[in-house]
């Protein structure tokens, strides 16, 4: 990881200040390229630590440099150093994405919150319709034609054929206009399509109707696909490929 790299060069940056016995750090001028690329280089390290670093205690950090450079007792078996490190930044990482995932969701509640609501009121109306079916997850579907083949699981691909609107009947997506099927793997799409295909027979033919959290949340999906949108499916499953 270039980040651990990093924290290499910043190890032996700050073993030169700790070196200095007064506890500071000399001003010194730059008078050769050698100087001036010293002096870059711990501008970098630097940098590197403030930003991606910045609480590590720099006394224990130090202590780790310094067993290492002395070939003292190490806290910490050498096998296990990249471990250590690479599943702290994986933490931050995820972190990060999780706050800015917090964020986003936020702002698209503030700016659509009213396609929620009117997503929210379809789905409470649409239940209680005539061959509306509501499985636990909250999806619902109604069955137009029922097949009898084999029904896919999780990790097969199949065949389909669909028309997806939204609840005012826009149509954002279909294969059925363009004419051809299309083939992708159940595991690999939105969780509404999961779940529901799963419910199904080859030769079948179903009528999603997919909550936004089952859907794409709070994300924007294409021009017609507005954050929290609940979304109308006619499935037709043609065929388990694998």
């Amino acid at each position: 990881m270039k980040l651990i790299k990093c924290l290499g060069v910043a190890a032996a940056g700050l073993a030169m200040v700790s070196c200095n016995q007064n506890g500071g750090v000399p001003n010194k001028a730059l008078q050769t390229e050698v100087d001036s690329v010293s002096y870059a280089i711990g501008m970098d390290v630097a940098r590197n630590i403030n930003s991606n670093a910045s609480e590590i205690d720099r006394e224990i950090f130090m202590q780790g440099f310094m067993n290492v450079s002395d070939s003292s007792d190490v806290l910490i078996a050498e096998e296990q150093v990249q471990m250590v490190l690479s599943n702290y930044f994986q933490k931050k990482q995820a972190d990060a994405r999780k706050k800015q995932e917090e964020d986003m969701m936020k702002q698209a509640e503030e700016k659509f919150a009213e396609n929620k609501a009117e997503g929210e009121k379809f789905l409470e109306e649409n239940k209680s319709k005539d061959g509306v079916k509501v499985t636990d997850s909250g999806l619902q579907y109604e069955v137009i034609k029922e097949g009898t083949g084999e029904k896919p699981t999780a990790t097969s691909r199949v065949k389909v054929h669909y028309h997806g609107t939204l609840t005012d009947g826009t149509v954002f997506d279909s294969s059925v206009d363009r004419g051809e099927p299309t083939q992708f793997g159940v595991g690999q799409v939105i969780p509404g399509w999961t779940e529901g295909l799963q419910l199904m027979t080859v030769g079948s033919k179903y009528k999603f109707y997919i909550p936004q959290d089952l859907a794409y949340g709070f994300r924007q999906q294409g021009p017609k696909i507005k954050p929290f949108s609940t979304l109308v499916f006619e499935v037709e499953l043609l065929e388990i490929v694998q």
